[in-house]
């Protein structure tokens, strides 16, 4: 019998390079221990034993100990497991295998961002997943992936968690606990989701733990600070009373320039009497955006269990998010849970569930920033008792600290489950069969009252949901290799119900609000509501996977779908798709080749579908106030249908075609793809309005056609790469174009001219986001002679496309440009040197010409309101000291206002990471397995002509709206 020693040494790769990470378990035992960054690993093992090294990419090696005290391991390389997996609906696919568009998400790089939503880390990384940006506690940002491919359908990109169809908000999601992302951006990929995949799909794996590995439980705690990217806030006492000056040019200045400052002017005419005293302005100078806004904050601590013996695997995770915005008031707060378990029952069976809580509270009521920009600083919010002013300027404009004094109960509870099990016919060998129940169950809870409200004589409410689905997917899988021929089948037959309901409860006119909503009957006016709603899908789904000698690939798949919420004729229909791969590097003439490492050439046709609305193909009706009963009586309400029923409304389908190629070049030291695809869509859900003399406003039908196409480029390249210095580039690019084929079913009618739908803002041979409006010249200036009538000094210069009849909205306006982006691209630099890791990320979005617009016209146009109210401090306004300013300040409103329209382009510094992880010495005196810390950056800096808050979410200076925010980390890791 041996005795226990102390086993050391270093595992590399076939080329002598360090591998840290990799698995050292001594077999049959739960003794196991992992390399160190320079690959140095110890463990204690009898003298006799065994002990198993793996690594993801290389073969397992089992090596005997026989008493040795120091044992170098070199692994192989593993052709079968070096390539990545990759998660392709319903089954993973080893990436070489994949013949269409997926693409994984470099989570690695992003896992210490200060991202409290799943997917904000996947913002610019992946070429056509499209995020937007977030800018309030907790939000979900906007995802799209290869742009927009209906008009009024669903644009809803399809989220599968874990397998099954996830319609919760993404910010119930622990970040922590998602293992991969992968996105289906094609027909061919999309298929086996059919009907509701033609806007993409995000499949989303969470974490697990694995068979054979010793407890290990890791702990990771972040702060972040958040302030605003873009320094903007409302003007000061001085500059409040310049401006006021300003829009009073002609009573402030002296004709004719008013250049000249009249010394007799008298301020405080025309200003309300709530900022004057004794005939003067009062000498106040409050700050109400500092007082309503603060540096925000994200506080973050998660903690996990992982572990397995030879039969069962397990993870249990615990999280706690809170943040706070930048504005007061603006919450959010997630505890989670999440218990992945898997075991295999017999050597042939394994059952297991994926599931998770989050329970997000989202409570406070925060002021609109706009409603703090515009308070005057000459006055206060409170009285000389210290009681709130609820409207200190007199008018509609109500004091924005209100949201102090209310109650505001915001609960949002996810529950989810997918308890699975699967069998693997052991007098079959190659049979599977797996059987996945689903559940999704969601409460939300939304209270409020408000002794303000209801022109202060108080009001409150309550409204409770409740949501819940299920998901019953059979999969039946078939794997068989035979000589050359590599083939897997699988048939998918799955239902899904949906099922929602609704009640809430609202009473104004209280006597005493003491008990808030929690006593609604004491209420004057009482009101309720209820809702409700069911549907179902059935589906199926055979998809074939072949390949023969390692070289040619095909793919073929086949859905039905039915879904209740079509018409009565259309209830079910057929996507099919086809796609073909050709592995070229495994010819004979390029097996060899020094250069050429991987080279494959994909091409996929098929057809996706777009849902409708759950009863957009039956008459809809309205309550309206419908009888009088009697001379004075009171009123009746009654049902009134708003649009017709349409029997034969049906799926709108994609038609979709995608080539791609992946390549690796020079040892694999550069990777990359690149796609181009086309997609047409017919029979576009639209509701056409009609004329309601016909006793109807509109029906839902299928009308026109559409073209989306575009390119994406992806590339990774090892700069540099040694022993102690790593530098890893990746690019992505992508570039994506949408364009209007028909409308109401012709290119043009019979008078030759095109069918467009002006009042829609659609136009044939445009985008669907193409902007129809008057174009402007600048301003009118002071003494400019032809000014026409309803325009003056200060207004814009609207531009007579016609010439005939003056500015008309018939045949002046134009199409000025579109939204859509010319471009996006980004770049990610990782270096590691020993112990530390930096990670920069640079993103951006180009307009080119007349793309990527934004409407950025803050106009002021004087009366009442105007003259009173704040502004945001730096806005280029027009004035007669000012005449090149960009902004029309009028003393009347014009005809037509007109819109200016500046370029969104924008390059922003969007993440950097720098973390270090200790030495192996440092971390056993610690008593740990693994620690590191690390600082990170988000949003630091962006680059744009933009005059805003941020040129991505397009909100101009004097249109409200919410900064982004910059945000710095501080966190560390640890495991043991």
């Amino acid at each position: 019998m041996g005795q226990n020693i102390t086993v050391s040494g270093k595992v590399t790769d076939a080329n002598g390079q360090s591998i840290p990470g990799a698995t050292i378990i001594v077999k049959g035992t739960a003794t196991g221990a992992v390399t160190d960054f320079d690959g140095v690993y110890n463990i204690q093992a009898n003298g006799s034993s065994t002990i198993v090294v793996s690594y993801i990419g290389f073969e397992t090696l089992e090596i005997p100990v026989n008493n040795q005290k120091t044992i170098n391991i070199q692994l192989k390389e593993d052709i079968s497991l070096l390539d990545e997996v990759v998660v392709v609906g319903y089954g993973t696919q080893k990436k070489s295998d994949v013949t269409g568009s997926v693409s994984s998400a470099n989570l690695e790089a992003f896992k210490d961002s200060p991202n409290t939503n799943a997917v904000q880390a996947l913002q610019g990384t992946v070429p056509g997943l499209n995020i937007g940006q977030v800018n309030s506690a907790g939000s979900t940002p906007s995802i799209s992936i290869r742009g927009q491919v209906s008009i009024s359908g669903n644009q809803d990109v399809l989220i599968i968690l874990d397998g099954i169809q996830y319609n919760g908000s993404l910010s119930s999601i622990n970040p922590d606990d998602i293992k991969s992302v992968d996105v289906l951006k094609d027909a061919s990929s999309t298929a086996v989701y059919g009907a509701q995949a033609a806007n993409g799909v995000i499949l989303i794996t969470t974490k697990s733990g694995k068979r054979n590995q010793t407890p290990k439980i890791s702990f990771s705690s972040s702060y972040t600070t958040q302030t605003p990217s873009e320094d903007l806030r409302p003007m000061n006492r001085n500059e409040y009373i310049d401006h006021i000056r300003r829009i009073n040019y002609q009573d402030a200045y002296l004709a004719p320039d008013y250049t000249t400052l009249d010394p007799n002017y008298d301020i405080t005419t025309g200003l309300i009497d709530q900022i004057i005293s004794d005939g003067n302005l009062v000498d106040t100078d409050f700050d109400w955006w500092g007082e309503g806004t603060k540096q925000g904050n994200i506080k973050e601590n998660r903690v996990s269990a992982t572990g397995g013996s030879e039969k069962v695997s397990y993870l249990l995770s615990l999280g706690l998010t809170e943040q706070e915005g930048y504005i007061i008031n603006d919450k959010f707060k997630r505890k989670s849970i999440r218990i992945n378990v898997d075991t295999d029952v017999k050597d042939w069976w394994t059952v297991g569930v994926q599931s998770f809580g989050s329970f997000v509270n989202k409570d406070g009521d925060e002021p609109s920033l706009y409603s703090l920009a515009i308070a005057p600083p000459l006055l206060e919010p409170y009285d000389e008792e210290g009681n709130l002013i609820a409207n200190p300027t007199g008018t509609l404009d109500s004091n924005p600290f209100l949201t102090y004094d209310v109650q505001d109960y915001e609960r949002h509870d996810y529950l989810f489950a997918n308890v699975f099990s699967e069998i693997k016919f052991p007098f079959l060998p190659g049979l599977s069969y797996r059987v996945n129940f689903g559940n999704n169950y969601r409460i939300s809870k939304t209270y409020g009252s408000s002794k303000y409200s209801a022109s202060n004589t108080g009001d409150a409410g309550k409204n409770v949901n409740f949501y819940k689905d299920y998901t019953l997917d059979n999969i039946l899988t078939y794997k068989r290799t035979f000589g050359k021929h590599n083939l897997t089948a699988t048939y998918l037959y799955g239902a899904m119900e949906r099922e929602g309901e609704g009640t809430s409860a609202y009473a104004k006119d209280f006597d005493r609000l003491g008990l808030g909503y929690n006593n609604l009957g004491i209420g004057g006016i009482q009101e309720t509501g209820s809702s409700a709603f069911k549907d179902q899908l059935n589906y199926q789904m055979f998809r074939v996977n072949y390949k023969f000698d390692e070289k040619y690939i095909l793919t073929g798949t086949i859905r039905k779908d039915g879904y209740s919420g079509f018409a009565e004729n259309n209830k079910t229909a057929y996507f099919p798709t086809g796609a073909f791969a050709w592995v070229i590097s495994n010819e004979g003439f390029l097996s060899n080749s020094n250069v050429v490492n991987n080279l494959k050439l994909r091409a996929g046709y098929g057809i996706n579908g777009n849902q409708t609305g759950r009863y957009t193909s039956l008459a809809n009706l309205k309550t309206v106030d419908s009888y009088v009963f009697g001379d004075g009586g009171s009123t009746a309400f009654g049902q009134e249908v708003t649009s017709l029923a349409n029997a034969d409304l049906k799926w709108e389908k994609t038609k979709g075609l995608n080539v791609g190629l992946d390549f690796g070049l020079f040892s694999n030291r550069l990777k990359g793809s690149v796609d181009v695809y086309k997609n047409t869509t017919d029979d576009l859900l639209f509701r056409v309005a009609i004329p309601y003399l016909t006793g109807f406003d509109g029906i839902n039908t299928n009308v026109g056609k559409m073209e989306n196409k575009g390119i994406e480029i992806a590339l990774v390249g090892d700069i540099v790469k040694n022993d102690s210095f790593k530098w890893t580039s990746t690019i992505s690019f992508s570039k994506n174009e949408n364009k209007i084929l028909e409308l109401t079913g012709e290119d043009e009618d019979e008078d030759g001219i095109e069918d467009d739908l002006i009042s829609s803002g659609l136009f044939i041979g445009e985008s669907i986001n193409a902007i129809y409006d008057y174009e402007i010249d600048g301003i009118y200036q002071l003494g400019e002679e032809n000014i026409p009538d309803g325009y003056g000094p200060g207004t814009h210069r609207i531009v007579d496309q016609d010439g005939v009849d003056g500015i008309t909205p018939a045949g002046d306006r134009k199409i000025i440009g579109t939204t859509d982006p010319a471009f996006r691209a980004s770049l990610l630099n990782s270096f590691s040197y020993k112990q530390f890791t930096l990670n920069v990320f640079l993103n951006t979005i180009q307009g080119g010409k007349n793309k990527y617009l934004g409407a950025n016209t803050n106009a002021l146009y004087r009366d009442s309101n105007t003259i009173m109210r704040n502004y945001i401090s730096g806005i280029d306004f027009w004035t007669p000291t000012n005449p090149d300013g960009v902004n029309p300040v009028s003393y009347f409103r014009p005809a037509v206002g007109g819109t200016r329209y500046v370029d969104r382009s924008f390059v922003r510094l969007q993440d950097v990471n720098l973390s270090y992880k200790f030495s192996k010495s440092i971390v056993e005196k610690l008593a740990l397995s693994d620690l590191s810390i690390y600082v990170s950056g988000k949003n630091l800096a962006t680059w744009t002509k933009w005059d805003g808050w941020d040129p991505e979410t397009g909100q101009a200076m004097n249109s409200g709206g919410r900064p982004v925010l910059k945000g710095y980390s501080l966190g560390v890791n640890l495991s043991f």
